[in-house]
């Protein structure tokens, strides 16, 4: 197939909209956090990015869309993108990859929340490339590059699994790995910039029309009905968490973008097959689940600091069962559960089970490995006087 001008100008700014999501998720994080902390929250984000960049066009590309081994992993091909040129099926080869890359990226800062105001920078660094090594270059392989999960058939248009699961419990083993934040449960770690963490959230909204309609990968039906569904379930989320949180309280707008947050996780993997009115549902309960998550993490003394197990991996994980319960055979040509295709629910059903099972126990391995040979964590003088200065010597303080 010949490449196509529109459809690549498409993937071209979809690319470029998604990138702007990972300094979204160092904005958001940054904000939930104390102020000697926020430019290491910020700048683990553009971290995140860099590192995974490189990883990417050396091996991580091939890891994931290589020739399938076992179902497990891809071949390493395209090392150093041997093979991958400006031709291509609608697109370029080269673009398919960039678009994937950044995917990548915002995946590797979503998991910062588990470590957030405690772990080294080196240590993250190193980290960082064993984690997207790991865990989310197979993940991926598994869902789009020829593995077991897409050969099953089950279906993750843009990322349930690949991105949120993996990401979310993935936060909560190192959490666990990494242990709670001194004073945490004793003093308050309330959010010091919740406009910061707002705007953040403004721009993960928006580069989530990307996220989802680009995963099309052709400027066609299914990219709009992506982009229509993305925003209805993001704000289904935003009202459901933010009425939850009136019961009890204040409707904060720390709960209203939380929400909306937890909306756009669950219809990732379900953007491309489920239709508007089915949006509204996922997103609705996606709201209730995630802001449920996160009061059970606070009665459990958790200290999962930013919440990333609560909305990306209960999120997701609720978004990869939804995709199996309400796909629509007239949108993306498979239908679920409400339409009595109890098989689609069971693939959905094991692949996020797999998937979750996968992203905690490899991450929560490699986690000790890191731990075990350089030390997770900062010290206890540099995690009481704050990471911009410690770990960066900043301040945003004059």
């Amino acid at each position: 197939m010949a490449i196509d001008s529109g459809d690549t100008a498409f993937i071209i700014i979809c690319t470029a909209m998604v990138m702007l999501m990972t300094p979204g998720v160092g904005l958001f994080y940054g904000g939930m956090v104390r102020s000697k902390n926020i430019i290491s929250m910020v700048a683990m984000a553009f971290i995140a990015f860099a590192i995974v960049s490189i990883q990417w066009v050396t091996i991580g590309y091939s890891l994931a869309f290589g020739p399938d081994i076992a179902g497990f992993i891809g071949g390493l091909d395209h090392m150093f993108l041997a093979g991958v040129g400006l031709d291509g099926d609608g697109i370029p080869d080269m673009l398919f990859m960039m678009f994937q890359m950044v995917f990548a990226g915002i995946t590797l800062a979503i998991l910062t929340s588990g470590v957030a105001e405690r772990i080294k920078l080196s240590s993250f660094i190193v980290l960082g490339l064993l984690w997207t090594t790991f865990v989310y270059d197979p993940l991926a392989h598994w869902a789009w590059g020829g593995g077991w999960a897409g050969e099953l058939g089950a279906l993750d248009f843009a990322g349930g699994t690949v991105v949120h699961i993996s990401s979310g419990f993935g936060a909560l083993a190192l959490a666990l790995v990494i242990g709670s934040r001194a004073g945490f449960g004793k003093y308050s770690m309330e959010a010091e910039n919740i406009t910061t963490t707002l705007l953040g959230g403004a721009l993960l909204w928006f580069g989530w029309f990307a996220f989802n309609a680009g995963s099309a990968l052709a400027a066609d039906g299914i990219a709009v009905n992506a982009l229509v569904v993305t925003n209805i379930s993001a704000a289904a989320g935003a009202i459901t968490w933010m009425a939850a949180a009136w019961i009890k309280g204040k409707p904060s707008s720390l709960g209203l973008i939380s929400g909306a947050v937890a909306g756009l996780v669950a219809i990732t993997p379900a953007s491309g097959f489920v239709g508007p009115m089915s949006a509204i549902v996922i997103g609705g309960f996606a709201g209730l689940l995630c802001y449920g998550a996160l009061l059970l993490r606070v009665r459990k003394g958790l200290d999962e600091s930013l919440d990333a197990w609560a909305v990306h991996g209960m999120g997701g994980l609720w978004g990869a069962i939804a995709t199996g319960i309400f796909a629509s055979a007239a949108i993306g040509g498979v239908d679920g559960l409400i339409y009595g295709n109890v098989n689609q629910f069971m693939i959905q059903l094991l692949d996020a089970t797999v998937a979750m099972v996968y992203a905690f126990a490899m991450t929560f391995i490699l986690a000790k490995i890191v731990d075990k040979v350089m030390g997770l964590r900062v010290t206890e003088e540099e995690e009481y006087i704050g990471l911009d200065i410690s770990q960066h010597g900043e301040s945003t303080t004059a």
